[in-house]
């Protein structure tokens, strides 16, 4: 079975879990973090190399205050929890987005764990936290705007060195984008590299996918057949 390199998934359908059972929305974000963790796991043994995971997005912060510093608190218990699990099993983390807007102890023992794990060579966990994808965009035109005003670049843009002013600068696009909870859309996500990722949707709920759920949708990207415009 073909194997995608890149996994990119939206976990979504917290919220929605959670009020079905008579529970307050924080109560879904706290039952996904075991999916994170099958996925996680089922991602390394099915040979993904990376696997990026929309955490949070700049949007998010839109949301009621209780939500968002339930979800700060939550981010920070299940990063020190994972670290040794991580290392143990040679797993990297790294993160995408604008990390200067997360409080600074969120933001300094997300650099802790990432530090912690950056001699791992296995799987690589991407957490995209305050991110969007037109956010991305912009902060690569500006950084590129900015290197050309300074004059330390004298290259006119083209795709490739636009690429590398992006967040996944060092990071391969996406071959497959999961999201759950049957909605169809991508919701602002890493916009630039979706260009030619294969989408997947299913109406699981985030705090119900596992590691079955996975291999399905791993499975359907095996019978894609891609061509990236061209003609075969």
């Amino acid at each position: 079975m073909t194997t995608p390199t890149h996994v990119s998934i939206i976990m979504d359908g917290n919220g929605r879990w959670a009020q079905l059972r008579g529970e307050e929305r924080l109560f879904g974000h706290q039952a996904g973090a075991q999916s994170v963790r099958d996925v996680v796991e089922a991602a390394a043994e099915a040979g993904v190399r990376y696997l990026s995971l929309f955490a949070f997005s700049s949007e998010n912060w839109n949301r009621p205050k209780k939500e968002v510093d339930g979800l700060m608190e939550l981010l920070i218990e299940s990063i020190r929890e994972e670290t040794p699990n991580l290392i143990k099993n040679n797993v990297r983390l790294r993160s995408i987005g604008d990390l200067s807007h997360l409080p600074p102890y969120v933001g300094d023992s997300f650099k802790h764990s990432m530090k912690e794990t950056e001699l791992c060579t296995g799987l690589t966990v991407v957490l995209a936290l305050s991110y969007s994808g037109t956010w991305d965009i912009l902060q690569a035109a500006n950084r590129y705007a900015k290197d050309r005003l300074d004059g330390n670049v004298h290259t006119p843009l083209d795709v490739a060195l636009f690429e590398q002013y992006l967040s996944t600068a060092e990071i391969p696009p996406p071959d497959l984008l999961i999201r759950t909870s049957g909605e169809e859309r991508i919701s602002n996500f890493m916009l630039w590299q979706l260009a030619y990722t294969e989408l997947y949707f299913t109406p699981v709920l985030w705090p119900d996918f596992r590691k079955k759920d996975l291999k399905k949708a791993l499975a359907a990207y095996a019978r894609r057949d891609r061509r990236f415009g061209i003609i075969k």
